[in-house]
This record gives structure tokens, sequence and C-alpha cells, in this order.
């Protein structure tokens, strides 16, 4: 199987394909049958009838995100093992691995908190993101994100500076700000829905999507229990009257109701005045078959880099704001879509080297290597290739070079922009409210 080149990607992106697709096989890592634990979400909700017989009752109630889907023209229960969003952020952070790592080199914008250390260390926000910066590869909504909005560059919002009203302008038309600020953004999708233009704020799709699902899946019960060491049951635990002590076993310091009479302690769903309000005593075994575990045949990773997507991105001016003509805007403009390709390629290739290790209990092995198919327009079999995280590497170098040279570079150094006193002040009260509820559950 050949890998990937520069030559190829390029011809892809000019109008060959439509997509690079992959398809991994994957079984659980403790071997096939072993149980795994899909994302939870919310409420318990009925497990639909299947596609092929509809009056079909499951009779069965699950937390996870299950449904039929055709499958070698069968009805199959699928679970979601990993979602798009999901997938997404570890996407982002493999390629900030590299980009710390200085394997991988493209534009970064983040927040410097290092000069924001308390004596509290509650409080020290110096360490935020572990290295006192939170880059657009780890807040929620990228460059669009409420922290940046409330930072500075160079003492004024960032939202109100040159480079900042430049993304704000920005669009399918003319993206070049966020090629120039973020090209991440354009591989992994953007709404500017809180920025100066509110909801009518730029929208730019995923490029690149990615999901892992649980094919053929069977839900399983889950158990809990627990013996108390120091054999603590049979006594009732009463509301302090002191908050600051939180529980008490003394009737004369409890808080009393409108008849005077001693408050048991209630909290949760464990039985009011027990020794479990205060995490205490023996956890009677329980089943839980709503978030149970499944066994699945096998697990499948679908990813689709859209180069159709790609396609649709308009680069008219340098970041110097000079116009592009001509042909010279037509190679800057292939030359730019090459260098985000590569940004996606190299992010399926650096997640993929990280594993699939998704949560507890979650764990997956791939079956075979990584297999990118080029998906062309003419119903054609698709080209496969290869490409290791060596290879991804030497791509994007590549690819980001040919940008250049044709009036487009990357900048090389990060943006660091200063969090605004009030969004310091905002952490630091929200930390304060956080240690307060902490400490109350360490008193309990």
């Amino acid at each position: 199987m050949p890998q990937l080149t520069y030559d190829v990607l390029r011809g892809a992106v000019d109008g060959a394909g439509i997509a690079f697709r992959s398809v991994t096989r994957l079984e659980p890592v403790g071997g096939p049958g072993d149980k795994l634990f899909p994302p939870t979400f919310g409420d318990e909700v009925d497990v639909p009838p299947p596609l092929d017989d509809p009056k079909l009752q499951i009779n069965r109630r699950t937390k996870y995100a299950v449904e039929w889907r055709r499958i070698e023209g069968k009805s199959r229960l699928c679970v979601l093992l990993d979602s798009v969003a999901s997938q997404a952020n570890r996407m982002e952070e493999a390629l900030l691995d590299g980009w710390e790592a200085g394997e991988l080199g493209f534009p970064m914008v983040r927040v410097d908190f290092t000069d924001q250390g308390h004596e509290d260390p509650a409080l020290d926000l110096s360490t935020l993101g572990g290295d006192g910066y939170l880059t657009v590869l780890e807040v929620p909504h990228r460059l669009a994100d409420a922290l940046l909005r409330d930072s500075l560059l160079d003492g004024v919002p960032f939202r109100y500076s040159a480079i900042g009203r430049r993304f704000t302008e920005a669009s399918f038309a003319n993206a070049g700000a966020l090629f120039d600020l973020c090209p991440t953004a354009l591989v992994f999708g953007l709404w500017d829905s809180t920025g100066p233009k509110g909801g009518l704020g730029s929208k730019f799709q995923r490029a690149l999507v990615s999901e892992i699902v649980g094919i053929g899946a069977e839900l399983g019960v889950k158990t809990a229990s627990r013996i108390d060491p120091a054999g603590i049951e049979k006594t009732t635990i009463y509301e302090a009257a002191d908050p600051d002590e939180v529980w008490t076993l003394d009737p004369e310091l409890a808080a009393k109701d409108n008849k005077g009479n001693p408050v048991p302690l209630k909290r949760g769903g464990a039985k009011a005045g027990s020794p479990s309000v205060i995490n205490h005593g023996n956890v009677t075994p329980t089943v839980d078959p709503h978030a149970g575990g499944v066994t699945i045949d096998y697990a499948e990773q679908t990813t689709v880099l859209s180069l159709s997507a790609l396609r649709r991105l308009r680069f008219p001016r340098t970041p110097s704001g000079e116009a592009l003509v001509g042909e010279r805007r037509r190679e800057a403009e292939s030359a730019a879509r090459a260098a985000l390709a590569a940004l996606g390629l190299a992010a399926i290739a650096y997640s993929r080297d990280k594993g699939y290790d998704l949560r507890s209990r979650c764990a997956l092995r791939p079956l075979h290597g990584l297999v990118l198919e080029l998906v062309t327009a003419d119903g054609a079999e698709p080209a496969v290739y290869s490409l290791d995280r060596a290879g991804a590497r030497q791509l994007l170098a590549e690819a980001a070079k040919h940008a250049a040279d044709a009036g487009l570079p990357w900048r090389t150094e990060p943006i660091d922009l200063r969090p605004m006193p009030k969004l310091v002040a905002l952490i630091r009260e929200s930390r304060k409210k956080s240690v307060v509820e902490e400490t109350e559950v360490a008193a309990s």
C-alpha cells in the first residue's frame, strides 16, 4: 500500500477527490465479548424496535445512545461509543501534542495565564491547561470561544483588535483570516455565535467528521455493593444546627423542625438519617439495568475528511491584504486547501497514534493499520493509501511550504492573549464556590 504523498493530495484537492475516508474495525482490548461502557446521556429512554420489525416491543430502557442501523441488509442494534464532538476533541488534543512537541507547525492562538498566580492554590490560575496556557484546541468553541472574547491582545479586547475584526468578517468567500489565525477551525468547524454579530456570526461546517459505534449491541447490567470495614450502621445522622458542622449524632446539636424535633440529614437518594447520607456504612447490593455496559460483535470507527467542503473556501487576499487574482489566486487557493487537508490528515494519524482508550472500561484496539481511501466522483473503486505519524508530519510541512510560496504563509509564533481582569475574577469566584462545596462534601 503506497504512502500518501503531497502530489496525490494536491491532485485530490484540485478536483479528483470527494473525500478521504477511513473505516477501522476495532475490538475491546479485553478481547471479543468483553464488556464496554459507552457514554451515558441523561435519563433512561426506551430502546426502539428494530427497523425491519417496528411492532416488536423491546421492553428495555437505557441511558446509552442506541439505534438500529441497516448493516448488510439487516437491522443491527448499535450503540454510540464516541460521538463526533468527542472525536473532534480527541483529534484536537492529538494535534496540540504534536504542536507542543515541535513536530507539527500551524498557527496557534492561546490565552496566557502564567502570571495569574495566587497564594491560595485553589485560586492559582498560572497552571491552567497544565502550563498556564489555554489554546484554541482546548476551549469549547475554538477561536469563537468566550475565553478568547474576554481576553486582550496588546491591551485591546481581542474581538476589537485588527486580527479579531478580520475574524469577525470571515466567511466561506473570505476565509483567509481563519487560515491565518486558526486553520483548525476550518477543519473541525466553527460558529461565531457569541461575537459582535451574535447569531449572525460566520458558520463553517466540519470538514473532518469521525465517530465510533458498537455494532450488534447487547445491553448488560452493572452491580454495586460495599461492606464498611468500620461496621457503621443503625445510627441516626442529624442535620447540624451549625452549618459548618454539616452533621451531628447529638439531637441537642441538631437542627430542629417546627415542632422542635431534630431533623434527620437528607442527601441524594439515601434514606434520611442513615449513615449512607454521609458516605458511611454498607452499600446495599444493587443492579443497574440502564447503564450496565454492553457487549458487541465489533466496533467501527468511520472517519471522513470532505475535500468538497474544503473546496468551498475562498482566499482572495494575502494576510497583509494584497489581492490575489487570476492564476496566482487559483494557485494560492489550491495550496491553502491542500494545507488544510494535510492538517486534517495529521489529526487522523496523530489521534490514532494515541490509541482508543475512550474512558474507564471502554478501551479498544484496531484490528489493522490506518487505511485511507480516496473517494472520487466517477464511481471508481477508491484508491488506497497508508499514512503514519512521520508521513503526516512530512505531508503537513510540505503542504504549508507550498501555501507559503503561493502567498498564504502560516504564522510560526503563537498569538498570546491576556485575560481581562474580570475574566480572572470570574474564574476565581467560580473556584471559590467549588472549594466551599468540596469542603462541605469532605466534611460530610
